[in-house]
């Protein structure tokens, strides 16, 4: 238990409520997926939600059922009193960071950008801070913000009402019509490909740049908790994994990156292979270089990533852990298949093949 995250629940329940509410056919919110998503990252010693129940009576018991502490904010006193809730929470939520060393997470459950400074002053503090909002009520900034982010409507156990498009056509294809599922789950597989795909991209870059920032082994661990920072609303269930080892198994296969055994039981160490796809695309910008360069000619830089597509279609430098195509051809000079130089004259880098 000494080493399990000791995490502090706050929730903005009308915020929550009314997004979901709105957003989710008029069904009412429900809290055990927030509870169950909680219980895998860490023991919730404090579960708070902050609203004038009255507007919410029949929510009281659920909450109260799931031990949340329900702190009442009137808001009937005449003029608007629409920012008392969140003034209370956010006071309790520094006031809990000062005097609850041990709490080492707080979960803040709102879509309200007013909230991000309160998110800032946690992390200032040392705490790590989870949000939890409704997709589409849920502010841009407060996301990027946090150390993560869980949008309620991808937990596991919420029920999210199909598109409401849907009714403006009838249901009865013609049989010369392929079935509509076929079509919708061709489509969903295909599109699943390609998020993929931008995964691995994003996957392979950052890899690369923990390996050229440290000396040291990049751990699947260090490598989520990267995700996590480049994009709070991470998540490997978006793309179709239970979990990131899944994942990574998943691109180990495709020959994206290797694993090997790490210093903990299912924490394994992530590379980028040494050889194979790097060596052939070296071999291949070489190749190119040498056809388009005219006796002992030099060849210019623009453009001649379009060339290398011409050859291969499905190049791309950043799936090889590149952050741009010159990157790429600087490591080619590296490793010995090209010349790279600057031409102050051209305003442009000039290669020239290596003599093997």
């Amino acid at each position: 238990m000494d080493h399990e995250d000791r995490i502090a629940l706050f929730l903005d329940y009308e915020n929550l409520a009314l997004g979901v509410r709105d957003h989710h056919g008029g069904r009412p919110f429900d809290f055990r997926p927030i509870a169950d998503a909680l219980a895998e990252r860490g023991r919730v010693v404090v579960r708070r939600a902050y609203a004038d129940w009255s507007y919410f009576d029949e929510d009281r018991r659920m909450l109260t059922r799931s031990h949340v502490e329900l702190i009442e904010i009137p808001q009937r006193m005449g003029a608007s009193r629409k920012n008392a809730a969140d003034i209370k929470m956010a006071v309790d939520a520094v006031e809990l960071a000062f005097e609850r060393g041990y709490i080492s997470t707080f979960v803040i459950c709102t879509g309200d950008s007013d909230f991000t400074p309160l998110v800032h002053k946690l992390r200032e503090l040392n705490k790590r801070v989870i949000g939890v909002g409704v997709e589409k009520s849920t502010s841009a900034l407060l996301p990027p913000a946090c150390d993560e982010f869980l949008y309620y409507d991808r937990l596991e156990g919420v029920d999210v009402p199909p598109p409401a498009a849907r009714r403006s056509r009838p249901a009865r294809p013609s049989p010369a019509e392929p079935a509509p599922e076929s079509v919708v789950e061709t489509a969903a597989e295909e599109e699943s490909a390609r998020d993929v795909d931008t995964l691995a991209v994003q996957l392979v870059q950052t890899v690369a740049g923990m390996q050229g920032s440290s000396s040291g082994d990049v751990t699947a661990s260090a490598l989520k908790r990267a995700l996590l920072r480049k994009d709070p609303t991470f998540s490997e269930s978006d793309y179709g994994f239970r979990t990131f080892g899944e994942l990574l198994r998943h691109l180990a296969a495709h020959n994206v990156v290797e694993l090997a055994a790490g210093p903990a039981k299912g924490d394994p160490e992530v590379s980028l292979p040494e050889q194979g796809d790097r060596e052939v695309a070296f071999g291949l910008l070489r190749s190119v270089v040498v056809d388009l360069a005219a006796d002992g000619g030099a060849v210019a830089l623009s453009g001649l990533k379009d060339q290398l597509r011409r050859a291969r279609p499905d190049f791309s430098e950043k799936k090889l852990g590149y952050r741009s195509f010159l990157q790429f051809c600087k490591a080619a000079a590296t490793g010995g298949a090209v010349k790279l130089r600057w031409s102050p004259d051209d305003g442009d880098y000039l290669l020239t093949p290596q003599t093997p």
